[in-house]
């Protein structure tokens, strides 16, 4: 489990108060369920933040930590 990063690991909805969320460990967020918190966690889903070359089927494969290594011109995460 990480520690706090001063931001939200939310990829969709959350009933979590923003502040709340910068910090929580994201442990602790994927603990959550997605119908409050939706961070993913436990379903395939890609962590690109904007138009990527990759195939999407390949995005939601792979970890999040596969995705970040790509350059961002290629598959944007941040």
């Amino acid at each position: 489990m990480s520690d706090s990063t001063s931001r939200s690991h939310a990829i969709g909805d959350s009933k979590v108060p923003q502040k709340l969320q910068e910090k929580l460990p994201q442990g602790i967020e994927e603990a959550v369920p997605n119908s409050i918190h939706d961070t993913g966690a436990g379903k395939a889903s890609s962590h690109a933040t904007g138009n990527s070359a990759v195939p999407k089927i390949a995005q939601e494969a792979v970890p999040k930590k596969a995705e970040e290594v790509l350059p961002e011109k290629v598959h944007p995460t941040n």
